[in-house]
């Protein structure tokens, strides 16, 4: 058949172990590299023929010895534009990329930040590495960081990758090496000091722009230990870094439930506003070096997963930034 101009061509024959599957299942066994979301929209876009025949239903039950024919365009471009944004490359491959997010730095163009985001940085840095994420050269976000978060983040360069993943993420390494640690900064000392908070997360009801512990929220689980504690001039406790990991990956699920039982992050004016008096008991070296770092106080510090193509674990360690490293010096400790 003819095909537009960079338009690749893939065939396959179905075998007898293979029929009555569906076509869209059946494409995605054999052809690995694509997902079988980017295979869907190739069948309903006219691409794929059997016997001659356009096949435009992903549900058709494939029968022995049909020859199937996939055509793929060749990825469109990303429709957020190139932009030179600076970025610290931890590792990358053909496959992906793990960066050190800065904090001040949004992770996907929105309303509101539809440019300056680290999606724009990436289409600049990866260029022509990008084969494409669902038909599109494009960064795949498995996930995210808050604006305000520094640390650890692995982003897709094929569909291959992101498929890969996605499902790793949505597992939440309940069967595999998935591993997110984070370092916060939190007011007080959590009792028990090694725990963990199960309480359901959802949007906060009198404030749309916050989350909440609620009821009928989606179940999240953070796992938390103390690793430091700071002390007043009075050597009474007065902060904790705080090490969390995440079982599950709620919006701001880590501020919220530190929160929830009563020690919020430094500088996290959103969920810790009750707080701010407590600066007055911190020194007056500390109190101007946390007017200055002007955010929570969380870096992702630990990031661990099987690379997606072959199978291996790989973990990924990175020290908090200068400003964070800055504020923890001035506190003291026993």
């Amino acid at each position: 058949m003819n095909k537009p101009p960079g338009e690749a061509k893939a065939e396959t024959t179905v075998r007898a172990g293979d029929a009555g599957e569906r076509l869209d299942r059946f494409l995605a066994s054999k052809f690995s590299e694509l997902s079988r979301t980017r295979l869907k929209r190739l069948i309903l876009d006219g691409k794929v023929r059997i016997g001659g025949r356009t096949i435009g239903d992903p549900g058709y039950r494939v029968k022995p010895a049909e020859r199937i024919e996939l055509s793929v365009p060749p990825p469109e471009p990303a429709k957020p534009g190139a932009e030179k944004i600076p970025l610290e490359i931890v590792f990358e491959d053909r496959d992906l990329i793990v960066i050190d997010k800065p904090a001040g730095l949004v992770v996907h163009p929105a309303a509101g930040n539809r440019t300056g985001t680290l999606v724009n940085a990436l289409i600049a840095h990866c260029g022509e590495s990008l084969s494409g994420i669902g038909g599109e050269k494009r960064p795949g976000i498995v996930h995210r960081l808050d604006k305000d978060t520094s640390g650890l983040l692995v982003v897709a360069k094929t569909d291959r990758a992101h498929r890969g993943l996605a499902a790793q993420f949505a597992d939440h390494g309940k069967s595999g090496p998935l591993q997110r640690g984070y370092l916060a900064l939190v007011w007080g000392v959590p009792e028990p000091r090694e725990g963990t908070i199960d309480q359901p997360i959802g949007r906060d009801p009198r404030a749309r722009v916050k989350m909440a512990v609620r009821a009928g929220g989606r179940r999240a689980v953070t796992h938390y230990k103390v690793r430091r504690i700071f002390y007043d001039a009075k050597k009474r406790p007065l902060a904790s870094l705080v090490e969390c990991r995440l079982e599950t990956g709620r919006t701001h699920q880590i501020r919220v439930h530190l929160a929830k039982i009563g020690h919020p992050l430094l500088g996290d004016d959103t969920y810790g506003a009750g707080f701010r008096s407590r600066a007055a008991k911190l020194s007056t070296k500390t109190r101007r070096a946390l007017i200055e770092f002007n955010r929570q106080a969380l870096h992702a510090y630990l990031l661990g997963f099987a690379h997606p193509a072959s199978g291996k674990p790989v973990k990924f360690e990175q020290n908090p930034p200068p400003g964070f490293a800055f504020l923890l010096s001035t506190f003291t400790s026993k």
